[in-house]
């Protein structure tokens, strides 16, 4: 498995993953997005500084995306969103992501309870963190 950076000829494969209720339900969105607006939104932000997209690879196929969205260079923090493949999903490359998060030292911080609604439920957001000096790999 590998990461790279999200491409152009990539967008095929998000859009179709933009346009999957049970995928966007776990990014906090509505689907249905229109390729074009997809096209427009790739390059307003391909030179975006918060922003960093990767793409998951296994064997030249794409699995996934990574995101690390709201880049704070000067504080030094980002978000981490994870977004598999549904064809992929169910063989352990995010849905183990907790318990791959504490292995390496990330904490548990606190839990902003019911903060998003999916796929007709509630669901909590567990927030965690991490300092240098923690990470081990």
């Amino acid at each position: 498995m590998k990461l790279r950076p999200l491409e152009k000829r990539d967008l095929p494969y998000i859009y179709e993953q933009e346009n999957s209720r049970k995928v966007m339900a776990l990014w906090f969105e509505e689907p249905y997005t229109s390729f074009d607006e997809l096209q427009i939104l790739y390059d307003r932000h391909i030179l975006d500084q918060t922003e960093r997209r990767f793409v998951v690879e296994e064997n030249d196929r794409f699995i996934g995306v990574v995101e690390l969205m709201d880049i704070d260079t000067l504080h030094r923090h980002t978000e981490i969103q994870i977004i598999i493949h549904s064809e992929f999903q169910g063989h352990g490359y995010a849905q183990a992501a907790i318990h791959i998060y504490k292995k390496i030292g990330f904490i548990p911080e606190g839990t902003l309870r019911q903060h998003f609604f999916a796929e007709g439920e509630y669901q909590d957001s567990l927030m965690m963190g991490i300092f240098p000096h923690e990470f081990t790999f």
